[in-house]
């Protein structure tokens, strides 16, 4: 069996439910969705959740899928690129809703008392179980009260990074903090 005819027989297999076929599919392409998600969005986690959204999303439309007007490997493409774009504009929408409650909220909303020791000492474990990268960025934010801009010129970083580890960072000690909470 040539290249060509292994191709058809897994994009038909896969087209028909077969499960094997997904998983040789996801396997032989998620490395290239993975690196396009990963050069547009710049953020790791992001791109792994879009490729994983790809992945799903080819699933459950594979009814759809003609090869007759595309390859296996060019319809996941397609999709891919979508799941990017809706990873942009979840952003986008983020930021909107962030600003509009900064711009929002009364500066006495914003004070607030000072954290006693046990929040602060809580709040510097969560940050000693970052990334190192992710730890130099987010001490340099909130210790050393650098803008982004400052803190991509002093560690030599995209801006789009560095917004990415602090969002990411933000995201994943809100996590943890919260989860004992959820138990309760």
């Amino acid at each position: 069996m040539n290249d060509e005819d292994i191709e058809k027989d897994l994009a038909s297999r896969f087209r028909d439910g077969d499960e094997r076929a997904l998983e040789q599919i996801y396997r032989r392409w998620s490395p290239v969705v993975f690196t396009l998600a990963l050069r547009s969005l710049g953020d790791r986690a992001d791109a792994e959740d879009v490729t994983q959204r790809t992945f799903v999303s080819a699933w459950r439309s594979r009814g759809s899928f003609d090869r007759t007007r595309a390859k296996l490997s060019t319809w996941l493409i397609v999709i891919a690129r979508r799941r990017i774009a809706d990873a942009h504009e979840a952003r986008s929408r983020l930021r909107a809703t962030q600003e509009e409650i900064l711009r929002t909220t009364a500066p006495e909303d914003l004070v607030r008392d000072a954290p006693d020791l046990a929040d602060t000492l809580l709040v510097a474990r969560e940050i000693d179980r970052l990334e190192p990268e992710a730890q130099r960025v987010v001490r340099l934010a909130f210790f050393d009260d650098l803008t982004h801009v400052q803190i991509a010129q002093r560690l030599d970083m995209p801006i789009g990074t560095v917004k990415s580890h602090i969002r990411r960072s933000l995201q994943r000690m809100r996590t943890r903090l919260e989860a004992p909470h959820v138990a309760s």
